[in-house]
């Protein structure tokens, strides 16, 4: 019995190792503030743990915990909590870092687009995160947000729509990898 429980206790410790940067990314993109992402991505691998032997044997797990992880903001902010993705005073905060390769990494101003991003709201930024920065398809990023592929559709078409009307912006918003 031991021996099982340490097994899973080291897939699970080797899942979120391998997970742990993209987990914070999309955190961080949803919740807006590095300790938010933290508390996030924390709290969502409470929950998977005690359920980590259905997680484990499902057929995508790192979708399974996404999906958890998004109905957990989802439940944050139908409590009407406040968020911030640029935080007035960052001084004292640990930046995220964008992954080599990442088109959001080739924005000239990060932080514009991170306070475009927070007026954005919940679903559309949601919709947005999945598909361009997770690069998720319209059926995964449905999937993960429990919601029709039609309405993934238009919540990344209006997000990206607004985030394009916002002067000096729209040369950093990409549609598709196309700009």
């Amino acid at each position: 019995m031991g021996d099982r429980k340490q097994a899973r206790d080291e897939q699970f410790q080797s899942f979120v190792i391998g997970r742990w940067p993209r987990l914070m990314r999309t955190a961080f993109l949803l919740a807006g503030e590095q300790h938010a992402a933290e508390d996030l991505v924390q709290s969502t691998l409470e929950q998977v743990y005690v359920a980590w032997r259905r997680v484990a044997a499902a057929d995508d797990p790192e979708a399974y915990v996404r999906r958890v992880m998004i109905n957990a903001h989802a439940r944050k902010h139908r409590r009407r909590l406040k968020e911030f993705l640029a935080p007035k005073d960052d001084s004292g905060l640990t930046h995220e870092l964008p992954d080599s390769g990442d088109r959001i990494a080739q924005a000239d101003d990060r932080s514009a687009l991170l306070k475009a991003l927070a007026q954005l709201p919940a679903r559309q930024r949601e919709a947005v995160v999945l598909r361009y920065w997770e690069d998720l398809s319209e059926s995964q990023a449905a999937q993960a947000m429990g919601c029709s592929v039609g309405a993934v559709k238009s919540n990344a078409a209006k997000g990206i729509a607004k985030l394009r009307a916002i002067p000096g912006l729209a040369d950093m918003v990409t549609y598709g990898g196309r700009k």
